[in-house]
């Protein structure tokens, strides 16, 4: 049984033995933890490594809005050819939570337990989990006998076949998950996300205007070739001192009031995003 230092061991330590692709199946999920994954194996050099997910409860819970569009942004766009997610569309729902890894089409090994594809399950100092190896042969048995019950994120029948939520509704739907694993997808509030705690950030400078070489204009300098993409949104003192924000280095989804999705991750007084993509000096 592992239960220390699971993102490692579990996420982590199968791509260094030379496996290349990861099936998951998993009650719970969200787009922030995809990225954060996928991201720190490119930055590690493991840019083959595909992950195929499925989500288990989104019969009967659905899926957030801001979790469905940070899935179809990374299918799409940030990790294409490597990330697939599926959600789970016939009853009854699943809760399992399995991880079988793939070294060259031969399955290598396999994993079950409790953690959720969640960073809040695989970060040990915020939840306690535990997983354990178990038969390959079961697993992808297991596995296998879900797809035909799922339908990919980026269907152009999903919207109707799985509830999405608006982010103010999506509380009152899930009850099994804990308020830090919501929050992963945080929230720059629009007034009418009553049931979220928020905070105002400001665009513009101290007096008033929108900063012509910093801010979300930082890459506005093509002297000192900076990509014209990359921004950054500075927090104030308030609000950085705080503990609003997820730490440093959690990747949390940002909602903004017209649907469009960022994933970001703190970074000293500001988050960061470059095009949708985090930018790491």
């Amino acid at each position: 049984m592992i239960s220390n230092n699971l993102f490692q061991n579990i996420l982590v330590e199968p791509a260094r033995n030379g496996c290349n692709k990861l099936l998951i199946a998993s009650g719970y999920a969200t787009s922030a933890m995809a990225f954060h994954h996928l991201n720190f194996l490119r930055r590690l050099g493991f840019c083959n490594v595909e992950v195929n997910l499925i989500i288990g409860m989104s019969p009967t819970d659905g899926i957030s809005l801001s979790n469905h569009s940070g899935f179809q942004q990374i299918m799409n766009e940030e990790f294409e050819q490597r990330f697939q997610c599926s959600y789970r569309f016939n009853t009854p729902p699943f809760h399992s939570k399995l991880y079988i890894w793939k070294r060259n089409n031969e399955v290598y090994q396999s994993f079950l337990g409790s953690a959720n594809y969640t960073q809040t399950a695989f970060n040990e100092g915020r939840q306690m989990e535990v997983l354990t190896e178990c038969s390959n042969e079961e697993a992808l048995d297991y596995f296998n006998g879900l797809i035909g019950d799922s339908i990919y994120c980026t269907h152009p029948e999903s919207e109707n076949i799985i509830q999405i939520y608006n982010e103010r509704y999506y509380r009152r739907r899930v009850r099994e998950l804990t308020e830090t694993e919501i929050t992963e997808n945080a929230i720059i509030a629009h007034p009418d996300n009553v049931l979220f705690e928020s905070v105002t950030v400001s665009l513009l400078d101290r007096y008033g205007n929108l900063p012509q070489r910093s801010g979300l204009n930082w890459g506005q300098r093509p002297e000192e070739g900076r990509e014209p993409n990359q921004a950054y949104i500075r927090l104030t003192s308030d609000i950085y001192r705080s503990d609003f924000f997820p730490p440093r280095e959690v990747h949390f989804t940002l909602l903004t009031d017209d649907n469009k999705v960022l994933i970001c991750t703190y970074f000293q007084t500001f988050f960061f995003f470059d095009g949708g993509r985090i930018h790491q000096e």
